[in-house]
């Protein structure tokens, strides 16, 4: 059997002429009905309307226009992307039934550069976990080993693309979401800086840390995706002005010149498994090999990153999940007054980790508690801030793993929480800074699974984040 074509390669052949969008799409299609039944990495597979936008490629190629960077390229959508006429549930039942009247910005960029979405992605419900079994619609599998998880909350998207069910796949990113499934599924997977890639019709989970980014097979499918999807946008208030710096074409500058530093701080945080470490500390020689220069490097507040996360990110779950009252959207439980029906229809509509995670954020939020919870939490953040833009004075990109392990069991931390969030220990950092970061396959675990080393970069210097990346992948 041959190697599935890269998303580069597909829209190479398309806008030449070679293939048909149509073939590709069938292909992957087929893929789809023979390999989903035991991954489920999908909540909706669009299937006609797939072939009708192949179609639809084709006419343009064949009418002598150039339908974009993406022609024909299957792609893969997380459910929290708003998507038109289509039913966008963030996999939780009180969304159920509804269909949003508008595209999120994203998918109006990948439509627009010739992209042939294929299905909406399983995640976490709202976004929230590390291992996609927080779905109402059951948890998706890893493509590298069916018993175990894909990482979470975008597990469905980085399953699809690791299943080569699509070359090329949306998620988003708060905490982790989609570096640690990247690292678990042997993916690439980028977090932009926050305010690169618009989040409109992005179904909020928290606000002043949510963003959207690539998974891809290859760090320049991933380069391709992110060209295409960033950039300004007047509909999303956070979206940075500035005009997004084109990564394509820096992927073969290499590494010579450019000062690495490795987080002592992630590289020993607790749970990082020995063959974790090592991956990132030979990733760490590869690079020095390259031309780099690599040093050890102390980013010290980054160990309170998890506490002053898991304040922040539900504090701002709680709010932006107010809206979901059994009046505007989705599911209605219908009750004796207006209480009894909004307390019923959130009862009904929302999982064990959305209802633990509001009640945290309400508990923090409330008052007499704001100020030594909420408040200490954002003071955090500030140090964590500081303490990177001290290392970035020093280092172009630093490095750390993505995940303390590789993928673990299902069910292994279904009834530990705290085992769980820790997940998200390397990853949360970035977030909380607002900066760009990515995971990168590097090497296997001991069970022989995918470990993801992290490139972290200052915010805006995703240029240099994907020449980094761009030799890992080379030297892996």
């Amino acid at each position: 059997m041959s190697e599935p074509s890269t998303a580069l390669e597909i829209a190479a052949d398309v806008r030449a002429g070679r293939r048909s969008a149509r073939d590709v799409v069938e292909e992957h299609l087929a893929s789809i009905a023979t390999g989903e039944p035991g991954i489920h990495a999908f909540n909706l597979v669009l299937a006609d309307e797939a072939r009708a936008t192949a179609d639809a490629v084709d006419a343009r190629v064949a009418a002598g226009e150039d339908p974009g960077p993406l022609a024909g390229v299957p792609i893969a959508l997380k459910d929290n992307l708003c998507t038109r006429g289509i039913p966008t549930t963030c996999s939780s039942r009180i969304l159920e039934g509804w269909r949003p009247p508008y595209d999120a910005t994203v998918v109006q960029r990948v439509l627009g550069a010739g992209a042939v979405p294929v299905g909406k992605t399983n995640l976490d419900e709202f976004a929230m976990g590390s291992s996609t079994e927080n779905s109402a619609f059951g948890a998706t599998r890893n493509p590298r080993d069916v018993t175990r998880v894909p990482g979470g909350s975008s597990g469905g998207s980085a399953a699809a693309v690791a299943a080569g069910f699509a070359p090329l796949a949306l998620g988003s990113d708060t905490g982790g979401s989609i570096r640690q499934p990247a690292a678990l599924c042997g993916t690439v997977g980028v977090k932009p800086t926050y305010g690169a890639v618009s989040r409109y019709g992005l179904v909020a989970f928290a606000s002043s840390l949510d963003q959207i980014g690539p998974f891809a097979g290859t760090v320049a499918d991933a380069a391709l995706l992110l060209d295409v999807i960033a950039g300004p946008d007047p509909l999303d208030s956070t979206s940075s002005p500035a005009l997004h710096t084109p990564v394509g074409g820096v992927l073969h500058d290499g590494v010579a010149g450019l000062r690495i530093g490795v987080i002592d701080e992630l590289v020993d945080a607790e749970g990082v498994e020995p063959e974790v470490r090592d991956a990132v500390l030979r990733a760490a020689a590869a690079l020095e090999d390259a031309g780099a220069t690599v040093e050890r490097v102390s980013v010290p507040s980054v160990v309170y990153g998890l506490s002053a996360y898991y304040l922040i990110a539900p504090a701002e779950a709680s709010s932006n999940l107010a809206r979901y009252d059994g009046v505007r959207y989705g599911l209605r439980v219908e009750g004796e007054d207006v209480g009894a029906m909004n307390a019923r229809t959130r009862d009904a509509g929302f999982g064990p980790e959305v209802k633990r995670r509001i009640m945290l954020g309400t508990y923090a939020l409330s008052a007499g508690y704001y100020d030594a919870y909420y408040g200490k939490a954002q003071r955090v953040r500030t140090l964590i801030i500081r303490d990177f833009a001290q290392a970035y004075e020093r280092f172009d990109a630093l490095l750390s793993p993505t995940s303390p392990t590789e993928a673990f069991p299902l069910g292994a931390k279904s009834d530990n929480p705290l085992a769980m969030y820790l997940s998200d220990i390397c990853t949360i950092p970035t977030n909380l800074a607002g900066h760009a970061a990515a995971s990168v396959p590097f090497g296997t675990g001991r069970d022989g699974l995918p470990v993801g080393v992290q490139v972290l970069v200052d915010a805006v210097a995703e240029p240099t984040m994907f020449r980094v990346m761009q030799t890992l992948e080379e030297r892996a």
